[in-house]
């Protein structure tokens, strides 16, 4: 992300994006930059200037706990439906911040509608910070936390993703951990589990590709960022699935969007962004890439 653009934060009152604000105003002091406070009224006739808003209250709360080290805040209010008027003001902000779910999402719902179409739509990078109940600590799961883990396509992942990646492990000092996966047909295995000899030195060569593959995708970025100790992880597993694992120990998972255009005006976020927004234990960040053709 830009570091003079700000960082946008969805508010609407609730936990899930108080949480949100909070990974947004630690963003922007990582940058240097302000934070805009963005809350999208839904309901008809909106309330008079004059009245308390308890958003801005509770917005100015979670600063006040700051105290002189809070980075500049922008509040703005304004009426529409909450993915296309946020993704309108994404188009001034280096990052776009909200939480998996709102006040008007259901518990029982992962990801709410407005985080899966500002991942798939916004013009920047854009962050879901889980519930509380989706944490690995809540799955009382315990690691070193801290990591940065990007899902790496060495022919699909374009370079902002990795950019992203490797910039936000270098802000916060910690590993890069970078994944890779190929798939083992399901014909490399007998009836007792074992791979067939023959398709055993077929998938060894495909993971040896995939590993000089992945090296020489990061071998530039590696160069730029001397200072970030990179994991490289190449195994045969599903994608999603593997980074779902990795993100028990990490602070951050980076993907590509991965679009795939099926229209003139229909995009639609590629299947290992789905999800991972909808069941990594850790804060996800969506990267525009390339858009492919339908």
């Amino acid at each position: 992300m830009s570091t003079s653009a700000p960082v946008l934060a969805a508010v609407d009152g609730s936990e899930p994006s108080l949480k949100a604000l909070t990974w947004a105003i630690e963003a922007a002091l990582g940058h240097g930059t302000e934070v805009v406070a963005a809350h999208v009224r839904t309901g008809r006739g909106s309330a008079s200037t004059d009245s308390p808003d308890p958003v801005r209250a509770k917005v100015e709360e979670i600063l006040a706990e700051y105290g002189d080290q809070a980075p500049p805040v922008r509040y703005v209010a304004v009426d529409g439906h909450p993915a296309p008027e946020l993704c309108e003001l994404a188009r001034k902000a280096g990052l776009l911040v909200l939480g998996s779910r709102g006040l008007g999402g259901f518990a029982a719902l992962l990801l709410g509608s407005t985080g899966r179409k500002c991942a798939a739509q916004a013009p920047c990078p854009v962050v879901v910070v889980p519930h509380e109940s989706r944490t690995a600590e809540a799955f009382g799961q315990t690691g070193p936390p801290g990591r940065v883990v990007l899902g790496l396509d060495p022919e699909e992942t374009a370079d902002e993703v990795i950019e992203f990646a490797f910039a936000g492990a270098a802000r916060r000092g910690v590993e890069l951990q970078v994944v890779s996966t190929y798939r083992v047909p399901l014909r490399a295995l007998t009836t007792m589990g074992d791979l067939v000899p023959g398709d055993v030195a077929d998938a060894r060569s495909v993971g040896l590709a995939l590993t000089a593959g992945q090296r020489e995708r990061l071998t530039a970025f590696a160069e730029r960022y001397p200072k970030v100790a990179v994991d490289p992880v190449v195994a045969p597993a599903d994608p999603a699935g593997r980074l779902v694992t990795a993100s028990r120990t990490a602070d951050l998972l980076v993907v590509g969007r991965h679009h795939r255009r099926l229209s003139t005006d229909s995009l639609i976020m590629g299947s290992v962004a789905n999800a991972v927004l909808l069941h990594a234990h850790c804060a996800v960040a969506v990267v525009p890439g390339r858009i492919q053709p339908g």
